[in-house]
């Protein structure tokens, strides 16, 4: 348990290395996204948000508590609920928002430009444009002109040919004064300067955008929000525009346009009960005209002026009676009105007058949810069409309530009629009994009544006019202010911080992605912790990275690499100490060229020597030879190996070449490089050479051929005490690696067979650890780098 903890401490520890070797990189793309963020905050456009709240208020609501079946179908407000849900539906109907956007003039943009953004002029718009073309035509331009200010009196007009104005010649422009008439393709215009605003300034670049209304109304009605709480008649308003007074404008506007429609509504309904009774009033006072004319005619005609001498003879009774007529008639003759408006209000309007005189409650009530349904209705219809599938169930309401409405007029004239047959029957028993009354004073008599019936109708419909006047005049806003639009200046969108939070994690997302991706796609070796994941070989050491100039150690050397050198000896001992021969022979191999073979068998045997043992440097890497090379010496005799074991007259001491500067170490170089290396090395010459020299060295470091590439050196492993297989860092791909050493471990095909890591580059992965001691400059880090 122990052991796994450390290990992933340790892997923990490595990953952490590695990214902060690239502190630089992730600093670079930190400082880069927060310079963006900067540039973007700096320059974007900004929207800030305004909000309104209002209550629905429900006239028609009644004010008795429900019963208990009505409870029992649902919530108390649940009806109301899907009612607030269609009041804003009307809110945010294009009618509402286009009365909006003319009332505002929004179609009509000004902007200040200047380098590198432009500036919307909505509260201060240095000048103002004046059409001469009909609304219906200005509200369907879609156009964009460029005005330059010469002057306080002058300006020049740029065509909209996609170039803008900070681009073109004040050749390019057509010069104007404020005042003139200009001819467009949409009409002529005026253009003026915006008195007690702001001021244009001569030299400022400006653009004007005229858009569409239809345009605009379809962006706001999806910039509105609206929020109501469950079962509440509360509704909040929610508008985001790059201009905080414009929201806030457009907002209040709304509401003004909602309640001025609900208002209407209302208004045409008392429209309909006055044209109504006016049209009454009109057939009523004819008759009355009529009436009063006969009276006329029938006094003259038989002298009756002195009619007061004759009032004792009616009696009381008779009075109620004619009341009672007098009344029944007058309902009989609004049935009929009503029945008559009933018939024809289809070349009108679909509204009932309502409250005209018929005291019957089913009456009152089946009117007053006909016109309810009606106005519900023509809201709709203001945003939908006759197929909609609520209108049509509305227009089936309606039709079936007028069905109801007719039955139950002509029931109630028909029950009039009957009471009113059985009051002129009354009345004829009682001018029976006035036996003493002439013929002609029973005439004047029915003269003066259907006078009196008249009076009374002819004043009833007058009040009632007046009080449809009277009500005309008193609505109240369907939408009660609770807050008005308001705003608080600060932009919502884009937030700052986020924008740098975002930024900040974008800048570290990057490089730290970067990193990641390329070291898991990569597939080189770096250092011992991913050879030997890679390898389970037993592992010998490692050597430094260095520069070429220092390709080999001395003999008084302190740097990482010498340090390493004599680090890799001591492994040598430790691993050998059982060695019974007096030699021992180290081979030296590699996967492929260029991975540091001749470059290592060189300075591990320079390090031998540097401790007064004798070491002999044998060049068998016959191909491609390199110690020479390395040691920057010069064979003694033109013959090397390759001729000792082609010609058996050469002698083992001839091909041997002693060291000037270094009496502890000889070479025997590869000499002449032939056709066949292979069938060379098979030659028994080779164990004669091994055999000859065991004696006269304490160790032979073979620099042998690379194992994945020809197989000189398996025909030569017997003669070896120990393999040294080379790996190179940043060098190798692992695959291959495992395809060729793999192989030759587990069939033990190198004896004795060891991994030593070769060019490691600590600070190119972030991890790692320094050799050597004192005041070597390679062992220093600046203040900036991390280890």
């Amino acid at each position: 348990m122990e052991s796994k903890n450390t290990n992933s401490t340790h892997e923990i520890r490595k990953t952490v290395d590695l990214y902060l070797s690239r502190w630089k990189l992730i600093l670079f793309f930190v400082i880069l996204a927060l310079g963006i963020a900067f540039a973007y905050l700096r320059y974007t456009t900004y929207q800030y948000q305004a909000s309104a709240t209002i209550k629905i208020k429900d006239d028609k609501q009644s004010q008795k508590l429900p019963s208990i079946s009505e409870m029992s179908k649902g919530s108390l407000f649940s009806d109301g609920n899907s009612k607030i849900n269609d009041e804003i539906e009307v809110i945010t109907s294009r009618s509402i928002i286009s009365n909006v956007v003319r009332k505002l003039d929004l179609n009509i943009g000004y902007y200040h430009q200047g380098k590198i953004k432009e500036q919307e002029l909505y509260d201060n718009p240095p000048i103002k444009l004046n059409f001469f073309a009909n609304d219906s035509i200005i509200h369907q331009v879609d156009t964009t002109m460029y005005i330059k200010i010469k002057s306080q009196s002058e300006f020049l007009v740029f065509k909209d040919d996609g170039k803008s104005i900070l681009d073109r010649d004040d050749t390019d422009g057509q010069l104007f004064s404020f005042g003139d008439r200009i001819k467009t393709g949409f009409g002529d215009m005026v253009i003026v300067p915006n008195i007690n605003k702001y001021q244009p300034q001569i030299g400022s670049n400006l653009k004007i955008t005229i858009s569409p209304i239809s345009t605009l109304v379809n962006k706001y009605q999806n910039l509105i929000a609206t929020t109501v709480e469950k079962e509440s008649t509360v509704i909040k308003l929610w508008l985001n525009d790059n201009i905080a007074s414009r929201a806030v404008d457009i907002l209040n506007e709304i509401i003004r346009q909602y309640n001025n429609d609900v208002i209407l509504d209302k208004e045409e309904v008392i429209k309909v009960t006055s044209d109504f009774i006016n049209n009454r009033l009109e057939l009523v006072f004819k008759e009355l005209e009529e009436v009063d004319f006969s009276a006329e005619q029938i006094q003259k005609r038989n002298n009756l002026t002195a009619l007061g001498s004759q009032a004792n003879i009616y009696l009381e009774s008779e009075k109620q009676n004619e009341f009672q007529i007098s009344s029944t008639a007058n309902t009989i003759q609004l049935i009929d009105y009503l029945q008559d408006e009933l018939k024809e209000n289809n070349k009108r309007s679909d509204l009932l007058p309502s409250n005209i005189g018929i005291d019957d409650p089913n009456i009152a009530q089946v009117t007053r949810s006909h016109n309810e349904l009606v106005a519900q209705r023509d809201k709709i219809l203001k945003n939908s069409s006759e197929k909609n599938p609520v209108v049509i169930n509305l227009n089936n309401q309606i039709d079936a309530l007028k069905q109801n409405l007719g039955s139950s007029l002509e029931s109630m004239k028909r029950t009039s009629q009957i009471t009113l047959n059985s009051l002129n029957r009354e009345d004829a028993r009682i001018r029976g009994q006035l036996y003493t009354a002439p013929t002609k004073q029973r005439q004047l008599r029915d003269i003066e009544r259907q006078q009196g019936i008249k009076e009374s109708l002819y004043m009833f419909l007058l009040e009632k006019r007046e009080e449809s006047a009277i009500s005309l005049g008193m609505f109240t806003p369907n939408a009660k202010v609770i807050d008005a639009a308001y705003t608080d200046f600060s932009p919502v969108a884009p937030n700052k911080m986020l924008t740098y939070l975002g930024a900040l994690l974008f800048g570290f997302a990057i490089p730290i992605g970067f990193v990641f991706l390329k070291d898991m796609l990569d597939t080189k070796i770096y250092d011992k912790e991913d050879l030997l994941s890679t390898l389970k070989i037993p592992y010998i050491g490692d050597i430094p990275q260095t520069s070429k100039k220092t390709r080999l150690i001395d003999k008084v050397d302190y740097s990482p690499k010498a340090e390493s050198f004599r680090i890799l000896r001591s492994n040598i001992d430790f691993l050998l100490k059982d060695h019974n021969t007096r030699a021992k022979k180290i081979f030296i191999t590699s996967t492929r060229a260029q991975e540091g073979k001749s470059h290592t068998s060189t300075n591990l045997a320079s390090s031998i020597s540097f401790s007064e043992k004798s070491v002999l440097l044998i060049e068998m890497d016959i191909r491609v030879p390199k110690v020479m090379q390395y040691l920057n010496e010069r064979p003694s005799s033109q013959i090397g190996l390759s001729d000792f074991l082609a010609d058996k007259s050469i002698a083992p001491d001839q091909i041997v070449t002693k060291l000037k500067n270094n009496n502890f170490l000889d070479v025997i170089a590869a000499g002449t490089i032939p056709p066949n290396p292979s069938e060379l090395l098979i030659n028994d010459r080779v164990a004669e050479l091994f055999s000859y020299f065991d004696e006269k060295y304490d160790y032979i470091i073979v620099d042998a051929s690379a194992v994945g590439l020809v197989s000189d050196t398996l025909l030569i492993a017997k003669y070896a005490d120990m393999f040294i297989y080379v790996v190179s860092a940043d060098n190798i791909d692992k695959r291959h690696l495992v395809a060729v050493a793999k192989p030759l471990y587990e069939d033990h095909r190198l004896p004795k067979m060891n991994l030593l890591l070769n060019g490691t580059n600590f600070d190119k992965k972030g991890y790692g650890y320094g050799y050597g001691y004192g005041d070597n400059p390679e062992n220093k880090k600046k203040w900036y780098q991390f280890t």
